[in-house]
């Protein structure tokens, strides 16, 4: 899911990372690569233990939140199957066509077919 995430940085300082749909949570880097990247598990192990799987809002909704103020706005995708639970092995049948789009998309986005279906799934159940 697409976050909404506002990176700051002072002149003497490394790069600072605020999740504002997930309070509390934050992370930092020497550059902006490292903060970037160190996000998933700066959520992971923030979100440990809960069983609600926050929502992402729109950026608008923080944009002239005073806390955020001189911030540059990014939108990262963040994994949130770890909340998920144990995973279950299913047999489903599909269309080979249909089976070939679905590898294609899986692909472009970097994910394994199961990823991907159940993101699919998850964002359909959730609407």
């Amino acid at each position: 899911m697409y976050f909404p995430v506002v990176i700051h940085k002072d002149k003497k300082s490394g790069y600072g990372v605020t999740i504002p749909d997930i309070p509390g949570c934050f992370t930092v880097g020497d550059t902006l690569d490292e903060a970037l990247a160190n996000i998933q598990e700066a959520v992971e192990c923030h979100l440990e233990g809960e069983t609600e799987v926050p929502k992402p809002s729109s950026i608008d909704k923080y944009m002239q939140h005073s806390n955020y103020k001189g911030g540059v706005w990014v939108l990262v995708d963040i994994d949130l199957s770890f909340m998920s639970g144990k995973a279950v092995r299913i047999n489903i049948t599909v269309p080979e066509r249909i089976l070939r789009k679905i590898d294609k998309a899986a692909k472009k986005r970097g994910v394994p077919r199961s990823v991907f279906l159940v993101d699919a799934a998850s964002k359909i159940a959730e609407s």
